[in-house]
C-alpha cells in the first residue's frame, strides 16, 4: 500500500518501476485519502517475486511519501464487481436466492438482465460468478483489491505538517 501525491504521472511512475522489475500487476486500485492532495494506492503482484528491492526504489520517488508492504499483516481487503446475468421470469428467483446467499445487491433490473453488486474477498466473488455462469453472465467488471491494517494503527500516517498538499505546483495548498 501507498501514499502518494495526487498529481498526473504518479500513477505512470509507480507502474513503471513494477514493470522495469518485471512484476505483473494483478490488482491496482488508487483514490483519495482522508488527506487533501493525497491518493492511497492498493497494488497486488505477484508474488514469486521479492518486491522488497522495488518497494525501497518507490520509497525513494518525490511523489511517494509513504509505502508499506503488508503482505504479511493483518489486514482487512475487499473487492467489488458488477456482473449481469441473462435472466428471465422463469430463473429470476433462483438468481435472486444466489445473490441473497452472498449477501449482495441487485442494483439494475431489465426484462432480460440483471446487474448484481457483489462486495468481497476475492474467493467470494470468485465463487459467485461461478454460480451465475450457469445463468449466462453477460460482462463482468471488478475493481482492484482495496485493503486497511485492522485496528487503530493507521497504514500511513501523515504528521501535522503533511495534512496539507499542493494538488499540483503553483496553486494552493489546501
Amino acid at each position: 500500500m501507498a501514499l502518494v501525491e495526487d498529481r498526473p504521472g504518479v500513477l505512470n511512475r509507480i507502474a513503471s518501476k513494477w514493470r522495469q522489475r518485471g512484476f505483473n500487476i494483478e490488482s491496482l486500485a488508487v483514490g483519495h485519502s482522508e488527506t487533501p492532495g493525497l491518493s492511497r494506492m492498493t497494488l497486488v503482484v505477484d508474488a514469486s517475486h521479492d518486491a522488497d528491492q522495488v518497494v525501497k526504489q518507490l520509497d525513494k520517488l518525490v511523489d511517494v511519501v509513504d509505502i508499506r508492504d503488508v503482505s504479511d499483516e493483518d489486514i482487512v481487503a475487499r473487492e467489488m464487481a458488477l456482473i449481469k446475468v441473462r435472466c428471465d421470469a422463469g430463473n429470476r428467483s433462483h438468481i435472486i436466492e444466489v445473490v441473497d446467499i452472498f449477501r449482495a445487491n441487485i442494483i439494475d433490473v431489465s426484462p432480460e438482465s440483471v446487474i448484481v453488486e457483489v462486495t468481497g474477498d476475492e474467493g467470494k466473488i470468485d465463487a459467485m460468478f461461478e454460480l451465475l455462469k450457469d445463468y449466462g453472465v453477460i460482462e463482468m467488471v471488478r475493481t482492484g483489491r482495496v485493503a486497511m491494517l485492522r485496528g487503530a494503527e493507521a497504514s500511513h500516517p501523515v504528521s501535522r505538517e503533511e495534512e496539507s498538499y499542493e494538488r499540483y505546483p503553483g496553486q494552493e495548498t489546501w
